[in-house]
């Protein structure tokens, strides 16, 4: 029993040390933040690395099918407008730059 406890032991420092990260950080699933911006990338069918005119006119797009004058509903601008606001908060401002 002990020998399997040090093998368990050993293992996970070598996982640790590959990787970066514990073997039992792989049982967790991502944390909130990033399941939010996925659902909102997907919902706004854009990419990760969308650009703020991209994310701008993927809002534009779905705002136009899912407007109530077009047989929409309030709720689906809501999600519309929550996910385009949460994708372009994450963005750096557009005069930002790093300093040397």
């Amino acid at each position: 029993m002990l020998r399997l406890l040090v093998i368990a032991a050993v293992i996970s420092v070598v996982v640790r040390w590959a990787t970066g990260k514990w073997p039992w950080d792989y049982l967790r699933g991502p944390d909130t933040r990033s399941q939010a911006l996925a659902r909102a990338r997907k919902l706004l069918g854009v990419e990760a690395n969308a650009s703020r005119n991209d994310i701008i006119e993927a809002h534009r797009r779905l705002i136009a099918m899912v407007h109530p004058d077009r047989g929409g509903t309030n709720q689906q601008v809501h999600e519309a407008n929550d996910a385009r606001d949460l994708l372009l908060n994450q963005l750096p401002e557009p005069g930002d730059r790093p300093r040397p």
